[in-house]
């Protein structure tokens, strides 16, 4: 009997994939067993609790600025004939492929500036100051919000718009009873992408703020410090945490998509 053709190409693409799950769930499994090991010494502790504690409340905050910003832009580029609308999709790829680490200098020279001494006079210190943090997260995070809302945006039947403006709704009506409401499922989505992004940044955290115990202390510089000191046990208990949060993001992720297809089917 002739084998299949495809059969050796079939084999040779399952082979790899097994390698791929293998490297890549090899990863998870250290830092699953070997954190929570570790984590009954280590989450009790003030240090820890202040990593988990800072590194929520800037997540939470930068991703309320994050979409505050991208929505209102991601309308702009889809549903308007903005100038140079090419520019400014350009400067937004651009930022996305940039290290990390190069957004947080240029953010230390700019808040380094005259400009940054005002804020800090004026009660809003961001260099070396926890503020900071949620500065990097949002300028981190907004490009690839901006990305995703356009994306859920651009995925509409402008049709429905149209014919909603022709019955009488102005473009701010259609917005929040047509288009928002379509994009619902997408915007949740990436809500939770962009909140699980800002609790793992680091680069720019550690350009602009520095990496200080108890003051500019996140779950990932927590892991940076613990590292530095040869303190694998802490590390690896911040990074099961993190992995954890992760997690469960994920699931209200799916979730939410598995609930939305249920009323899409009863409806």
């Amino acid at each position: 009997m002739r084998p299949r053709k495809g059969t050796a190409f079939q084999f040779l693409c399952a082979l790899l994939t097994a390698l791929t799950i293998l490297l890549i769930g090899s990863n998870l499994a250290v830092i699953t067993f070997r954190g929570l090991k570790s984590l009954p010494e280590c989450f009790f502790t003030k240090e820890t609790q202040f990593a988990i504690g800072l590194s929520l409340k800037s997540a939470c905050i930068s991703t309320i600025l994050c979409f505050l910003l991208a929505i209102p832009t991601g309308y702009t580029l889809t549903r308007s004939n903005l100038p140079g609308r090419g520019i400014v999709e350009l400067v937004l790829e651009l930022t996305m492929s940039l290290p990390y680490i190069v957004i947080g200098l240029s953010l230390l020279i700019v808040f380094s500036s005259p400009f940054g001494k005002w804020l800090k006079a004026n009660g809003f210190p961001v260099v070396l100051n926890a503020n900071g943090v949620i500065i990097a997260q949002l300028v981190v995070n907004l490009p690839f919000a901006i990305k995703l809302v356009s994306s859920a945006f651009q995925s509409v039947d402008r049709k429905l718009e149209r014919v909603a403006g022709l019955l009488g709704a102005d473009p701010g009506r259609q917005f929040w009873t047509i288009l928002l409401p379509l994009c619902r499922k997408s915007l949740v989505s990436a809500v939770i992408l962009i909140w699980s992004r800002s609790l793992g940044e680091f680069g720019a955290t550690l350009m602009l703020v520095g990496v200080t115990r108890m003051k500019t202390e996140t779950l990932p510089a927590s892991i940076y410090l613990a590292v530095s000191t040869n303190d694998l046990s802490s590390a690896l208990a911040s990074a099961f945490i993190l992995l954890v949060v992760s997690g469960l993001s994920l699931g209200v992720a799916n979730g939410v998509t598995r609930l939305d297809r249920k009323r899409s089917r009863h409806e």
